[in-house]
């Protein structure tokens, strides 16, 4: 079987996606977050170090498996080793299972991050950054000339997920923009930004309305779903780099 070193996957992980330099929040705690005896047999990626998503590694990849996730361990913050997090630990350590974590660094890296992905799998042209986020371009937009209800269907399709369309701009559209997740509260800068449509995961009730007055279209496509790309982009780039076997495990909340 294929072995890799921890510290060399981790080494480049830290420096391809900059974890160091890119602003996120403190919860986050991008890179290694657990450590296992030093070698890598399977590569797991997956949205969220849930327990569900832990425990299916547990019982179905071998000892040594590196566990990738866009959300890790410790979004509930500087919290005592009890409860669920105890339970979690304790499989990771009992089965000499790595976590890696990359949040931001991953949503807004330009090959692997699930914004570019995301946009390149819509066929979006030449896609820059539209907006910021603490001080930082971020997001993904560009030329996409679309029905309404055709990109409706073209993401239902790719994500496998139900799309929630909010049809506040033109029923074709021309500029298109992503930040994928829970960026509901971004409308307005879409709108000001140039956009007709905005794809992001999911949002507050009043955004509906922030959306229909500011003459835009939001396509609400799941939190989840939305960031599942990024990590499947990221696993076969550690495939074809390290040589180590891969897979991604599904978890979706409907969320």
């Amino acid at each position: 079987m294929k072995q890799a070193s921890l510290d060399e996957i981790t080494d480049f992980l830290d420096h391809y996606l900059d974890v160091t330099n890119i602003p996120d929040e403190s919860g986050a705690l991008n890179g290694l977050q657990v450590a296992n005896s030093g070698s890598v047999t399977a590569i797991v990626t997956a949205v969220d170090a849930s327990q569900q998503t832990i425990d299916r590694v547990v019982a179905e990849c071998p000892r040594g498996t590196l566990l990738v996730v866009h959300h890790g361990l410790f979004w509930d913050g500087n919290r005592p080793v009890t409860g669920r997090r105890h339970r979690r630990l304790k499989a990771l350590f009992d089965h000499d299972i790595a976590v890696y974590g990359a949040h931001i660094p991953l949503d807004a890296h330009a090959e692997v991050g699930n914004n570019a992905v995301l946009a390149k799998m819509l066929g979006i042209l030449d896609p820059v950054p539209f907006d910021t986020y603490k001080g930082m371009p971020f997001g993904a937009a560009g030329h996409l000339i679309s029905s309404r209800d055709g990109l409706v269907a073209r993401l239902t399709e790719l994500l496998g997920a139900r799309v929630h369309l909010i049809p506040g701009g033109p029923e074709t559209t021309t500029r298109v923009g992503i930040i994928t997740g829970g960026a509901g509260g971004r409308i307005e800068a879409a709108a000001a930004a140039g956009l007709d449509t905005y794809i992001t995961g999911e949002g507050a009730h009043y955004t509906t309305f922030d959306a229909l007055e500011a003459g835009i279209n939001v396509l609400y496509a799941g939190h989840y779903a939305t960031e599942t790309v990024g990590v499947k982009a990221l696993g076969e780039l550690l495939h074809e780099r390290f040589g180590v076997p891969w897979e991604f495990h599904d978890h979706p909340t409907g969320l």
